[in-house]
């Protein structure tokens, strides 16, 4: 039995196998995400706060990229896809982030989502023919070292908690909602 919590997030299960507690705890990051970003208009996800440039659409659209990265194409090791597909990274290195802006609220949320759900799908995938101990099909080190489906499903788990405290800070300056 999933428990939710009072913004409605899934809590990761107490008793559960290393997949389901691996896949609690990022379900959870991705709801706290949701959380943070629903009811803002393109203005409020533009918006920025003390020095920095990032944005809580930039973090929407970096996450998006981020999913598609490690689970489409480090894991199965397939080309990205649009819009990710065609970008100059090194002419931009952060283009995820710079670009945001010239998209709707509508359009930011559809692709995370959209990303989401295809990690879903590409993990089951894996999980079909492997474990989580299965090595990844592409190496992202030069050295030759390859993560495992664990290592990247543990570092997702790390790459949402380190922009939903971003996003904590920026939603605090754009409308004074706090939480965890």
């Amino acid at each position: 039995m999933t428990v939710f919590d009072e913004q409605g997030r899934p809590e990761p299960p107490m008793d559960g196998d290393e997949l389901a507690t691996l896949n609690g705890f990022l379900e959870f990051q991705r709801a706290t995400l949701a959380w943070k970003t629903q009811g803002l208009n393109a203005e409020q996800l533009a918006r920025t706060t003390a020095k920095s440039t990032m944005t809580l659409g930039g973090i929407l659209r970096h996450i998006a990229y981020v999913e598609q990265q490690w689970f489409h194409v480090v894991l199965h090791d397939r080309e990205p896809l649009e819009p990710w597909a065609s970008v100059d990274w090194k002419a931009d290195y952060d283009w995820d982030w710079h670009t945001a802006a010239d998209h709707t609220v509508e359009d930011l949320l559809a692709l995370w989502q959209n990303e989401v759900e295809n990690a879903r799908k590409a993990v089951a995938e894996a999980l079909e023919t492997g474990d989580l101990g299965q090595p990844a099909k592409r190496a992202p080190w030069r050295d030759g070292r390859v993560p495992n489906l664990r290592w990247i499903l543990t570092h997702m788990i790390e790459e949402y908690s380190r922009h939903n405290g971003h996003a904590d800070l920026l939603r605090e300056s754009i409308d004074g909602q706090t939480g965890e």
